[in-house]
């Protein structure tokens, strides 16, 4: 009987430090959402961009990726990010999806613009550029690096 008294207790200890360390990781990780407020922008392609993304300046954390949507008129995919409400872009800044190395994550960065108007809650970044596509770079250059043309003798 105190054997299980004992096992019990062992594990209750163990359930205990991994809740701990769960907590703990999940608060130094800065994986929570951004709250200040969205703006949206419109990508040809999001491969890799989900919902909880990164959004990046000069390579801080400054917002998240709080929705993903398909515009059904232009066939685009429209983000929603939620940017630090101290954080204002000028209304030509450019967003692009960028990658964490060669097999990272996907993140979205932005380029600020110089204007002195600045986009309000809801505005659209207009210039933005989407994912590229890493097989379709790799094939074209095989491709085009040799054996299309004929050879002159």
């Amino acid at each position: 009987m105190s054997g299980n008294l004992v096992e019990t207790l062992i594990g209750a200890m163990v359930l205990l430090v991994a809740g701990f360390f769960l907590y703990f990781a999940y608060g130094k990780a800065d994986a929570g959402a951004v709250s200040g407020y969205a703006l949206i922008a419109k990508f040809d392609k999001v491969d890799g961009v989900k919902v909880g993304s990164d959004v990046m300046l000069a390579g801080i954390k400054v917002g998240t990726v709080t929705d993903q949507s398909l515009d059904s008129e232009e066939y685009l995919a429209v983000l929603k990010i939620s940017l630090l409400s101290d954080v204002k872009l000028p209304d030509d800044s450019a967003i692009k999806i960028a990658s964490d190395g060669l097999l990272g994550g996907k993140y979205l960065s932005i380029d600020p613009g110089g204007s002195e108007d600045y986009l309000e809650p809801g505005d659209e970044i207009r210039f933005t550029q989407g994912a590229i596509d890493l097989t379709d770079l790799i094939g074209k250059a095989i491709y085009n690096s040799g054996g299309g043309g004929a050879k002159s003798e």
